[in-house]
């Protein structure tokens, strides 16, 4: 192959990967501007809307509104269903489900009312007893909710950019610094 046919065929390449890109650019915006609530709903999950309510309640017992917004305000709950939706296996989504009927059963069982219907203290005490409960599903469900509740809350834009302070570098570092024996 002479110098010649290798500038060539580098041409091809070159251009055919420019035609891509321009093509992707021209796609991109119109296929992103398809997006809407409706088409980004939670297909894989099914739940119900007072169960949405259940869990937005669930959430603003793990991190309640102080003085600072707290994980219902924040929206935790919307992206614990996201999370479970997208992010999570057809078990892990049973598990929740299940945890979802299992805490207003537990609080039924408890108070006579349906969790939303329960206090903050009411509420507090469903939720410690799933805890420690022999359950491993009930177990599961309170500690992935947990997780993704404190996770939801720590990457909110509210917290991201009015609670946490922004390092370039974590950690600080001091080259000289006086050792004591």
């Amino acid at each position: 192959m002479s110098i010649n046919q290798s500038n060539k065929m580098q041409r091809r390449s070159a251009i055919k990967n420019l035609a891509l890109t321009i093509g992707g650019t021209i796609v991109l915006p119109t296929w992103a501007n398809a997006w809407s609530k409706e088409t980004l709903q939670n297909h894989s999950l099914s739940i119900t809307s007072s169960q949405e309510t259940l869990l937005a309640e669930i959430v603003a017992t793990i991190i309640p509104k102080t003085d600072t917004p707290g994980a219902k305000e924040l929206g935790a709950d919307k992206f614990i269903l996201r999370m479970i939706a997208d992010c999570y296996d057809k078990k892990s989504q049973d598990i929740f489900a299940k945890g979802l009927i299992s805490v207003d059963e537990l609080a039924k069982k408890e108070n006579g009312k349906t969790f939303v219907e329960n206090d903050s203290k009411q509420r507090l005490e469903v939720l410690k007893k799933m805890s420690t409960s022999q359950n491993s599903d009930e177990k599961g469900f309170l500690h992935l909710v947990k997780g993704l509740t404190i996770d939801g809350y720590l990457v909110s834009e509210y917290v991201m950019t009015n609670l946490r302070i922004y390092e370039m570098v974590p950690g600080r570092y001091h080259g000289c610094v006086p050792i004591k024996k």
